[in-house]
């Protein structure tokens, strides 16, 4: 009973610190790991059972922890703890251990053992290499397409471009990389090969981060310029304009933030 007593005692202290144990009640929030959907229905015992599907916290965090390494918030070079990290997007450290554990893996930092995660700094030398591959992968293809793809499939994907024109104009670096993804993927996505889409994907997501100079400030012209190539390579797309295609396609990747 002592014990048991102990125990108990020791729960709301443990709680306080953020920590979770199997079994203990969450309080009046969800455990930091996970986010609940809606309200749980009366439960009845004839009907089959079924998997609770939840939000992943994981995801969430993966996801702004891009936006913070392509917005600069995140400098390269600097070392960031995951307690520190769980405690400015308010999670436990497990969900961003996670998180960077993938981003590790993708290249944007590097384990620092016993302190963190490193932010890596990429120089001129290793971007240009990166454009430089993009471009041996994904001129060839759009080329091809140029030829085969009729202006109607091409018309479907004028949003997704004027998306990173009204980006560029925010000057919004995150909000800029998911939007030029998005493009470069769904005119990829016309051939059908999903393998390629994914592999220009992993080079294009390491060409935007970590960024060498920082915060954006300043950077606006380079997008609204970036993202004028977007719209004028569609038009050529739509009227078949194969020269003017060709010349676009390289000079977009010869500029470096394509």
């Amino acid at each position: 009973m002592p014990e048991q007593q102990g125990a108990q005692a020791q729960r709301p202290e443990r709680a306080a610190r953020g920590e979770h144990t199997h079994g203990e009640p969450g309080g009046d929030r969800p455990a930091a790991d996970e986010l609940t959907l809606g309200e749980p229905a009366p439960l009845d015992e004839r009907a089959p059972r079924r998997t609770v599907r939840r939000t992943s916290v994981r995801g969430q965090v993966l996801d702004a922890l891009r936006a913070a390494l392509v917005g600069g918030e995140l400098a390269p070079g600097e070392v960031y703890s995951a307690p520190a990290l769980g405690e400015r997007f308010g999670v436990s450290a497990t969900p961003v251990r996670e998180a960077m554990q993938q981003l590790a893996v993708e290249g944007a930092v590097e384990v620092v053992p016993n302190r963190g995660f490193r932010v890596t700094r990429r120089g001129a030398r290793e971007l240009g290499e990166l454009a430089e591959v993009r471009a041996l992968i994904e001129v060839p293809v759009m080329l091809r397409l140029a030829r085969t793809v009729p202006a109607e499939q091409w018309s479907r994907l004028r949003p997704l471009a004027e998306a990173t024109v009204a980006a560029a104009a925010c000057a919004d670096l995150a909000r800029y990389a998911e939007a030029d993804r998005a493009f470069h993927g769904a005119l990829l996505g016309l051939a059908g090969n999903r393998q390629l889409v994914q592999v220009a994907d992993d080079l294009h997501r390491r060409s935007q981060w970590p960024l060498v100079t920082g915060p954006v400030t300043g950077r606006r012209a380079d997008l609204v310029a970036d993202a004028a190539e977007h719209m004028a390579l569609l038009e050529a797309l739509i009227a078949r304009d194969l020269p003017v295609v060709q010349s676009l396609v390289r000079e977009h990747f010869a500029g470096g933030d394509a």
